[in-house]
């Protein structure tokens, strides 16, 4: 059960400080804040919550994990059950804070969902937005499967994921908001409902396909023979 707790927990504080920086503080920090937010707190949650469950906190990356294997597949479904828990619960608590401000309101500010064509923050088509999706998630695996490979220097992944996080942000966001995690694009959309639920399935397509493709390129491309993840990070024993 600690896994799994550690993953909802995990889930929680990314969605809840990623999201928040987008409707709290979006006005203030801007778009270059918002990626920092998401990638400081995919980085601290790696130390923090790594060395219990591997600190996934994105089904998408269980998934490549999954195909990869370096999680059973009993540990993958329940990840992914507890990793859209955690974030539906963080953007319910955004929306009881929110509410509380005399100048928000859920139909206009909404929650820091994702979205593409008039959803989109740049008025990016669906077709730009899935492409992005894809692209923007298979560069982030790759980079989980290299910096978490035994030949990685040893205590260093959390700075390499956490700081590509950020990177992918500062091109995706102002595309589709940027998601490539199926559970951030969940809570937010079961919240707010309306055109961010109803293209909710780009934001799981999409990420899953580039979580796949990544999978596969780096089982057979590139990983060696015997290389397994750090215990820690993205897997566990």
């Amino acid at each position: 059960m600690k896994k799994y707790l550690a993953e909802l927990l995990g889930t929680f504080f990314l969605v809840f400080f990623g999201t928040g920086s987008v409707v709290v503080a979006g006005t203030y920090i801007g778009f270059l804040g918002i990626a920092l937010a998401f990638g400081l707190s995919v980085l601290v949650m790696v130390y923090a919550i790594g060395p219990i469950s591997g600190c996934h906190i994105n089904p998408a990356i269980t998934l490549a994990m999954l195909v990869a294997g370096k999680i059973p597949s009993k540990d993958a479904a329940i990840y992914i059950v507890v990793q859209c828990i955690g974030a539906i619960i963080a953007s319910a608590l955004l929306l009881a804070i929110m509410i509380g401000h005399p100048g928000y309101d859920l139909a206009t500010n909404g929650l820091g969902q994702n979205g593409y064509g008039v959803a989109s923050p740049g008025d990016f088509s669906l077709e730009s937005g899935f492409i992005a999706e894809v692209v923007l998630t298979f560069v982030f695996l790759m980079v989980i499967f290299g910096a978490t490979s035994k030949a990685a220097p040893a205590g260093f992944a959390g700075i390499a994921i956490g700081l590509s996080l950020a990177t992918i942000h500062m091109v995706g966001i102002p595309i589709t908001g940027t998601s490539v995690n199926p559970a951030r694009s969940l809570g937010p959309a079961l919240v707010v409902g309306g055109t961010a639920l109803s293209q909710l399935w780009v934001f799981i397509a999409a990420p899953a396909i580039g979580a796949l493709v990544a999978a596969f390129v780096w089982k057979y491309l590139f990983e060696e023979r015997g290389t397994l993840a750090q215990p820690g990070a993205l897997s566990h024993s």
